[in-house]
């Protein structure tokens, strides 16, 4: 069962990770740069862990309540961090990392393999108090659907947002870039922060004001990648 667990955990990275390379089919990037990506993301999510665990440990009576909102921007904070990293380490000095729209390519796929170790120990756990073979699998089909929708997706659109402006710190020069990435950073991790806050809120019994909040933010980074792909070409 822990191979299935693992197989099934993995779909929905794969999955939107897919549909995003589908976007860039006229210049795709190589394969072995994109798994070197993920595996950097899936990677880096020990770092990220231990770095969450000392904010926790550091903040721990300080009057910063686990889930208030500094807590969440924070903890959201050092995952997107923790992210473009994966990324950033992955093409710092690749020729292919050639065109505006490659830094949103590769942020995501970094999330997808930072997800895909998420999506591992969330399943995992979720799964953990079922002995029978039928409530095992449809516990895995549940929460691997509610994560498809939810937590997976919105790895992609937090660092489809860091990689934009990424792209357009480059774009504009060293004297930008710095600048353009920190926002971009900072409003990942805001977008990251208000969708757990709604899950944290409105729990499963109301999961569709999170993916309202999704679904909006995902029409504006659809429409960033699409300007990043013109730009690309011209």
């Amino acid at each position: 069962m822990v191979a299935i667990t693992i197989i099934i955990s993995l779909l929905p990275s794969f999955t939107w990770l897919i549909f995003y390379l589908r976007e860039d089919y006229r210049h795709p990037e190589p394969k072995r740069l994109l798994a070197l990506a993920f595996l950097m993301g899936a990677s880096i999510t020990v770092v990220a862990f231990g770095l969450q665990v000392a904010f926790e440990g550091a903040t721990a009576g300080t009057g910063v309540t686990p889930y208030s909102p500094i807590y969440l921007f924070v903890m959201a904070g050092i995952e997107e961090v923790a992210k473009f990293f994966a990324a950033y380490l992955t093409v710092r000095k690749s020729r292919f990392f050639d065109e505006p729209v490659d830094a949103m390519i590769y942020m995501i796929t970094a999330a997808m393999g930072f997800a895909a170790v998420e999506n591992i120990f969330a399943i995992s756990g979720a799964t953990a108090p079922f002995t029978g073979q039928q409530a095992y699998l449809e516990s895995v089909v549940e929460t691997t659907s509610l994560r498809f929708v939810g937590a997976t997706l919105l790895h992609t659109l937090s660092s489809g947002i860091v990689g934009y402006y990424w792209a357009r710190g480059m774009a504009q020069g060293r004297g930008a870039a710095f600048g353009l990435l920190a926002w971009g950073i900072l409003a990942a991790a805001a977008v990251h922060a208000v969708f757990n806050y709604l899950i944290l809120k409105f729990e499963r019994d109301a999961f569709i004001f999170p993916t309202i909040f999704l679904i909006l933010v995902a029409f504006f980074v659809l429409s960033d990648f699409e300007k990043l792909k013109k730009s690309g070409s011209e």
